[in-house]
Formats: structure tokens, C-alpha cells, sequence
């Protein structure tokens, strides 16, 4: 049954980009999607019939961009779904630690100071992101030993709100101050995937697959610690240890994820929650199917940004809350009758 299932969700993935490939405020057929895409691979000259607008347009502006929705989608959702495992929280997800936070305030002091990392280029703001969502985490999980040498769930959540609101505060402090970039960085902070190349997908791609990979790997220690940190104990699993390693890998898919698209919220809580009702719990699918459905989610948001007032662009951001919200509240009154 799973195999079909996964075999239907693939299926549907292709549908779904193909289908946000094709629309716009300029439409391109699913033939001259195909050919272009065929002819830039394989290095062949493009048909007869493919002027060099309409393959500028798929290849230069829309398919990156869709691409690159769907990488962010996918990084936030296995990211939500690892923070929600490791802290047995269904409302948790890597912002409640601080990442998000921590990412946007580094990608808004480099726009703000103009710091590039020698030799990176384009993967200087990702870089960025992701080291200064990783040091959050970090002082967020230091934070928690001191406070509670056993890490318990609670009290890393709290440090992470904390460690949030403080960061949160200098970035509206900074935001205030950037009078000649204020406009650059609330249309960042609300979430946008606009004007981006393959440059971008190309700087986010080591880091998400870095991520999965490593979240994947410890998928046996996951499902232990979904049925407690004494059940995982008894099996085995140097909880501590692991509950850390899983926390930082959370970090690099969502710091990377948000240094280059921006905050979009709620992909990380709403994707994992489908994908357990659909595939179970089990983590060497959960995390994988998580990808697919945060990336197809975020496609989609996107699409409606772009297209539902065209040719204005709605932040993805809003889209993303506006669905978001309400899946938050209904998850959190389901969660307080169940108990």
C-alpha cells in the first residue's frame, strides 16, 4: 500500500511542477516546458519552433523559481518534522528554536553592512543564514543544558522562544535603522522567491541535501524518541547526543532554507502532520514523503502569490500564514480535547 502511495505522491510531484511551470502571466505549454528542458540538458539546439523569449521564460525565470519553491518547501518541511519528533511536540518546528530568527538577522546585517564571504559569491547569503541560524541553535541548546543538564523538551522550547524574541527584537532595531534598505528587507523578511536564478538553487541544493541526509540516518533514533526519551533510553539511543545532532541538522535545512527565500512560516508544521496521517510515523518514510509534500505545498503557495492578482506578486510569506494559522489552531484544540 505505502509503495503506492509514494508511487502516486512522485506522480503527483511532477504534475504539480509541471503545472507551476506552465502557469503565469505568461502561459507556456507542457510540450514547450519538455523541450526546452530537454534541449538546455543535453546541450541540443532548441525546436524550431521555441522562440528565444518563451525559452528565456522557462528556462531563466520560471522553472528556477519553481525549483527553488520547492527545495525551500521541502527543507522547512523535514525540518519540522525532526524538530517535531525530537521534542514529542506536534506544534513544534525549527523556528520554535530560534533558527528562523537567528538566519534573518545575519542575512539582514550582511544586506545591511554589505558583507559578501570571500570567494563564495552567490553563497554568501546562505552561508550567512545557515552559520548564523546554526550559532542560535547552539547557544540555544547551551542555554538548556545549564539550565537543565537533561535537555528536557520544555526546556529547550523555552530557551528557544527566548533566544527568538531577543534576536527578533535586534532585527526590528536594525530594520528601523536601514532607512536606504528598508523596503529590500521587509519585502526578504515577508517572504519572497521573486527574480530568483539558478544560482540560488544552486547555493541552497549542498545544504538541504546535507540535511535530509543526515536526518534520514538517524531515522531509527527518531521513532525511538517519538515514544519517549526512557523508551529510547532502554533501546539504546544516547538521547542527548542524538536530540543534539538531530536539533543542528534541523538548523541547516532551515537556516539555509530562510537565508534565501526569506521567513515563510508554517510549511514545517502543516507538511509533516499530512505526510504522518498519510505514510504513518516511520521516519525512513515520514522524512522523505515530508520533502515532497513541504515542496509541492510551498509550489503551490507560490503559484498563488504570482498569479491570483497578476501581474502584482503577493509575499509567500502571507499565503503560507494565512493557510498556516488556522491548521495551527486546529491542531492545537484537537491536541488539548485529546488530553
Amino acid at each position: 500500500m505505502n509503495k503506492r502511495l509514494v508511487a502516486l505522491a512522485l506522480v503527483l510531484m511532477l504534475m504539480v511542477l509541471a503545472l507551476a511551470t506552465t502557469l503565469g502571466s505568461t502561459n507556456v505549454s507542457i510540450g514547450s516546458i519538455v523541450a526546452v528542458l530537454w534541449a538546455k540538458l543535453s546541450g541540443q539546439d532548441l525546436p524550431a519552433h521555441i522562440t528565444a523569449v518563451e525559452a528565456s521564460i522557462i528556462w531563466i525565470i520560471r522553472f528556477p523559481r519553481v525549483l527553488l519553491a520547492f527545495l525551500v518547501g521541502a527543507s522547512l518541511a523535514v525540518g519540522g518534522s525532526t524538530t517535531q519528533s525530537v521534542l514529542r511536540n506536534p506544534l513544534a518546528s525549527p523556528y520554535t528554536l530560534g533558527v528562523s530568527a537567528g538566519a534573518s538577522l545575519g542575512v539582514v546585517l550582511a544586506m545591511l553592512l554589505d558583507i559578501r564571504i570571500p570567494y563564495l559569491g552567490y553563497f554568501s547569503y546562505t552561508m550567512i543564514g545557515f552559520l548564523s541560524g546554526l550559532v542560535t541553535v547552539l547557544l540555544v541548546l547551551s542555554f538548556a543544558v545549564k539550565v537543565d543538564k537533561n535537555m528536557s523538551n520544555q526546556t529547550i522550547v523555552l530557551a528557544g522562544i527566548v533566544f527568538s524574541l531577543f534576536v527578533n527584537a535586534i532585527i526590528t532595531l536594525a530594520t528601523a535603522l536601514a532607512q536606504e534598505d528598508l523596503q529590500m528587507i521587509i519585502h526578504w523578511q515577508m517572504g519572497s522567491l521573486s527574480l530568483k536564478s539558478w544560482s540560488y538553487i544552486i547555493s541552497l541544493l549542498p545544504f538541504f541535501l546535507v540535511g535530509l541526509a543526515g536526518t534520514i540516518f538517524y531515522a531509527r533514533e527518531l521513532d525511538a524518541l517519538s515514544f519517549g526519551e526512557e523508551n529510547a533510553l532502554v533501546l539504546g539511543v544516547e538521547v542527548a547526543k542524538i536530540k543534539h545532532r538531530l536539533i543542528i541538522f534541523s538548523a541547516v535545512l532551515t537556516g539555509s532554507a530562510v537565508a534565501v527565500s526569506g521567513t515563510i512560516g508554517f510549511i514545517g508544521l502543516v507538511a509533516p502532520h499530512v505526510v504522518r496521517r498519510i505514510f504513518g510515523p516511520k521516519h525512513r518514510l515520514l522524512l522523505p514523503m515530508s520533502a515532497v509534500f513541504g515542496g509541492m505545498l510551498l509550489v503551490v503557495t507560490d503559484l498563488v502569490a504570482r498569479t491570483v492578482i497578476a501581474p502584482t506578486e503577493l509575499p509567500v510569506g502571507a499565503i503560507t500564514a494565512l493557510i498556516g494559522a488556522p491548521f495551527f489552531a486546529f491542531i492545537y484544540f484537537t491536541k488539548s480535547r485529546g488530553n
